[in-house]
């Protein structure tokens, strides 16, 4: 079989594909005509960043089967296309993370120690000791908001420099954290006045955007270090800005920004600020690992075997995926819905089919559950091949039930979540002929929605002029409602208020409605 390697890549993973048998070409620069003329002699296309694998080019390609990207991110992949064909598209996202944890430990130690600003004074021919004296990191306190892999790496190097570990992670079972050697905590404001020292390794979600603003400041320890190499904006600028004014935060580390390149900033010349030009993955050894792993999962993807790292859906024998197909979509939005509404996080989780639908292998449904509750929550992309395997790296708790006795639906699936606090259950159905999906409980109460991509969700005791109250409040607020249901337990008991809404329902105009209409419990979700 024939592969092509269209971007520069490691000598050792050209090799490794030669190795086993497969005949290379390396031919970097091509323009999109050159490449679309050739590329139909290739079983296989490798790319970094430079070449874009285009509908055109996937489509003038009769051979291929895959399409391996070296490095984290697929953006220059038309994925859709690749899939439509039946190519497989993977990547090599964990080719960075050891670098990223490493820049991390590495920023936290410039703080320490203020080797740059030391480097600075020296390289201006002064000397000036008593200026600089650092402070040791043994002994020290280090939060690790976020314990995906570069967050548990970050764990274990701080370890072994002798500091205590924190950990906050609503996904992380006590039982793995402690194999980690990391204290795990439930709550932020419980972490934020015990760390002499901050790391956050979060995705970019409506949730972590702004997470860290002037209320979270004022939870930290005084004089507390803080380090950001995940992504740009989980902390207010203007809040840090502040903070770093006040003495509140000794010292910040940043790689990384809301805008890319970032050449300008209120950060650009505070003396107690390290600032490194978003370098986290940016080793020789990280740029190597890349064409390595890519070449072995070329390799597996041509021989016929398990491409772990596919981003897109594995093959299902046609028989089951008529009848799961459907499904699919649906079950991500459920696993979506619960992570978004558990408290505390989830530890176990059992997802239930009832009816006809229990009579057929599941197993895909399941992962499309787990694609949607990890993809709001996890830092590395989430597909169907990794979700399970991220699932069991969390310690997340995870069975399957079947019921194939008759329901009130012919089919019937439902996601069962175990959390810190209360359990959260959803059950959603197909209905009608052409399959329309609906919400039919959550929590137990009955309902009959067509889900939204913007929803919410209120519990409150059974009265009079709630309907009127929520909706009076939104409409103030220019929202429009789309569609509205009420369940509830009995008369005069408690109450659940769905809504599909035109526009997200933020925080602050959540909360509002939770305590103007005296609400037990609300919730904002975004499918």
């Amino acid at each position: 079989m024939k592969v092509l390697v269209a971007d520069k890549i490691s000598d050792s993973g050209i090799a490794k594909m030669r190795d086993a048998g497969l005949e290379v070409d390396v031919k970097t620069g091509l323009s999109e005509d050159e490449l679309a003329a050739i590329i139909g002699a290739y079983d296989a296309l490798v790319v970094r960043s430079a070449t874009k694998a285009t509908r055109r080019i996937i489509e003038a390609a009769d051979n291929l089967k895959i399409i391996g990207r070296a490095g984290v991110g697929v953006d220059n992949v038309d994925v859709e296309a690749a899939t439509e064909r039946g190519v497989v598209v993977c990547n090599a996202p964990t080719s960075n993370i050891v670098s990223a944890a490493e820049h991390t430990i590495a920023l936290l130690l410039a703080q320490a120690r203020n080797i740059p600003q030391a480097n600075a004074s020296m390289h201006a021919c002064k000397w000036e000791r008593s200026k600089f004296t650092g402070s040791e990191v043994l002994d020290k306190t280090l939060a690790v908001v976020g314990l995906g892999r570069i967050g548990t790496l970050v764990a274990e190097r701080a370890r072994g420099l002798g500091m205590r570990v924190l950990g906050f992670d609503p996904y992380v079972s006590e039982e793995r954290a402690a194999q980690l050697g990391i204290e795990l905590v439930r709550s932020l404001d419980e972490l934020l006045p015990r760390a002499d020292f901050i790391t956050v390794h979060l995705p970019k979600t409506k949730e972590t955007i702004g997470m860290f603003g002037p209320a979270e400041f004022a939870k930290m320890k005084d004089g507390v270090r803080i380090v950001n190499t995940a992504r740009g904006g989980i902390y207010q600028q203007d809040a840090l800005v502040e903070a770093l004014k006040s003495g509140k935060v000794a010292s910040a580390a940043i790689d990384v920004f809301e805008v890319e390149p970032c050449t300008e900033s209120p950060l650009h010349g505070m003396e107690n600020v390290i600032l490194t030009p978003h370098l986290g993955a940016s080793t020789d050894e990280a740029q190597d690992r890349a064409g390595d792993q890519i070449a072995e999962y070329v390799i597996a993807g041509l021989s016929g075997q398990m491409v772990p790292t596919a981003v897109n859906i594995a093959p299902v024998p046609p028989e089951v995926m008529e009848a799961v197909g459907p499904y699919i979509p649906l079950a991500e939005k459920m696993g979506s819905a619960v992570a978004q509404i558990a408290s505390g996080g989830v530890s176990a989780l059992d997802v239930l089919t009832v009816g006809q639908l229990a009579e057929v292998d599941t197993r895909i449904l399941k992962t499309a559950v787990l694609k949607g509750l990890l993809g709001q929550i996890s830092a590395e992309p989430v597909n169907f091949v990794n979700a399970d395997y991220y699932a069991q790296q969390r310690g997340l708790h995870v069975t399957e039930t079947k019921r194939p006795e008759t329901h009130d639906y012919t089919s019937l699936l439902v996601v069962r979540a175990t959390t810190a606090t209360e359990p959260v259950e959803i059950a959603a159905a197909l209905i009608g002929k052409n399959d329309e999906p609906r919400l039919v409980s959550l929590f137990g109460y009955d309902l009959d929605m067509a889900p939204g991509r913007y929803m919410a969700f209120f519990r409150y005791p059974d009265r009079p002029g709630m309907i009127g109250k929520v909706g009076t409040i939104l409409g103030d607020r220019g929202i429009n409602i789309a569609s509205m249901q009420v369940g509830r337990t009995a008369e005069g008991g408690t109450a659940l208020m769905g809504l599909v809404v035109d526009t997200p329902i933020e925080p602050d105009l959540l909360a509002e409605i939770k305590q103007s209409a005296a609400m037990n419990d609300a919730w904002s979700i975004e499918l």
